[in-house]
C-alpha cells in the first residue's frame, strides 16, 4: 500500500519538477524588472503558484509518505522536516524554513505590486527547490 503510494507520489513530484523547471526558465529569461507586461506578469504568477504548490506537496505530503514508508514518527511538520533533513534531502533547515515562509507570503499576497516584489526571491528559491526535489527523487529511487 505505502509502496504504491510512494511510487504515485514520486511520479507526481517528477511531473511537478518538469513544470516548475519550465516556469523557471521562462521567468529567468524575462528577468527582474520594474514593470512587467501582462504576459510576463502572468508567467511569474504561474511560477509563484507552482512554487507554492510544489513546496506544499513536498513537505506536507511527500516527506510524510517517506516517513510512513521508513516507519518514522510522523508527528508534527517540524518532525517531518527534521526527518527529511536527516535523510540528506537538503542541507540547511533554515533555507527550507525561508522557502516555506516565501510560500506563505505568495499565498497571502493579493496586490499585484506586492507580489512582484517577491519575484527575485521566487527565482532564487525555485532553484533551491529544484535541487531538493532532485535529491528527493534520487533518494526515493531506491524504492
Amino acid at each position: 500500500m505505502i509502496s504504491k503510494k510512494i511510487k504515485e507520489d514520486t511520479m507526481l513530484l517528477d511531473k511537478q519538477k518538469e513544470w516548475l523547471s519550465i516556469s523557471l526558465v521562462e521567468c529567468t529569461n524575462i528577468g527582474i524588472k520594474e514593470h512587467y507586461t501582462i504576459d510576463e506578469f502572468g508567467k511569474f504568477e504561474t511560477l509563484c503558484s507552482r512554487y507554492s504548490r510544489t513546496i506544499d506537496f513536498l513537505i506536507r505530503k511527500y516527506f510524510r509518505t517517506l516517513d510512513a514508508y521508513e516507519f518514522e514518527n510522523q508527528g508534527t511538520l517540524i518532525d517531518v522536516v527534521n526527518n527529511a533533513h536527516k535523510r540528506g534531502l537538503f542541507k540547511d533547515i533554515e533555507l527550507l524554513r525561508n522557502m516555506k515562509d516565501l510560500r506563505n507570503e505568495i499565498v497571502h499576497e493579493y496586490i499585484e505590486d506586492a507580489l512582484s516584489e517577491l519575484f527575485d526571491d521566487v527565482l532564487k528559491y525555485t532553484q533551491n527547490l529544484l535541487e531538493i526535489i532532485e535529491n528527493t527523487l534520487k533518494y526515493a529511487s531506491k524504492y
